[in-house]
């Protein structure tokens, strides 16, 4: 299995960046793994509805560069499904058995993802109504990718 975290925005925090690098050196045995970050729209705090819609189309088009076709697109966004650490397992386990083998993660930047990236989305995953700063999901997503791997082959995993 191939799995992709595709983000906005550089991650800047030491702590973020080993916390992520342990939990990618864990996956290396079981599955290829990949993190890649595509640059955010530098922008002022106050921006009109439209300048949003053309920020988040300009890091969309950023993003999707880096979808291969045959990939099975998971959108994280608020209003996605609420999954379980088993449910997520589970999932993971189908898709790598009857859908597809490359499942990529897609994590917006501050002003969320584009329209056109959330119709790429197959699904949207959502990991609680909390607005979480980008860079710690990215963190939080590996970790669960992590332990989803370690539930399907049935291997102890603190709780």
């Amino acid at each position: 299995m191939f799995i992709q975290i595709i983000s906005v925005g550089k991650l800047k925090e030491k702590y973020l960046t080993l916390g992520i690098a342990e939990y990618a050196k864990r996956l290396t045995p079981y599955l290829k793994f990949q993190m890649i970050e595509v640059a955010d729209e530098k922008a002022p705090d106050s921006l009109s509805e439209a300048e949003v819609v053309q920020l988040k189309a300009r890091e969309g088009e950023r993003i999707l560069a880096h979808v291969k076709s045959e990939a099975h697109v998971i959108a994280l966004a608020i209003d996605g499904k609420l999954w379980s650490s088993e449910e997520l397992a589970a999932e993971l386990d189908k898709l790598g058995t009857y859908g597809t083998s490359h499942v990529v993660f897609i994590i917006g930047g501050s002003h969320g993802l584009s329209d056109e990236v959330m119709r790429r989305a197959q699904q949207r995953m959502s990991f609680g109504r909390m607005t979480l700063p980008h860079q710690l999901m990215r963190l939080v997503l590996t970790e669960q990718i992590y332990r989803a791997v370690k539930i399907n082959r049935g291997e102890p995993y603190h709780k």
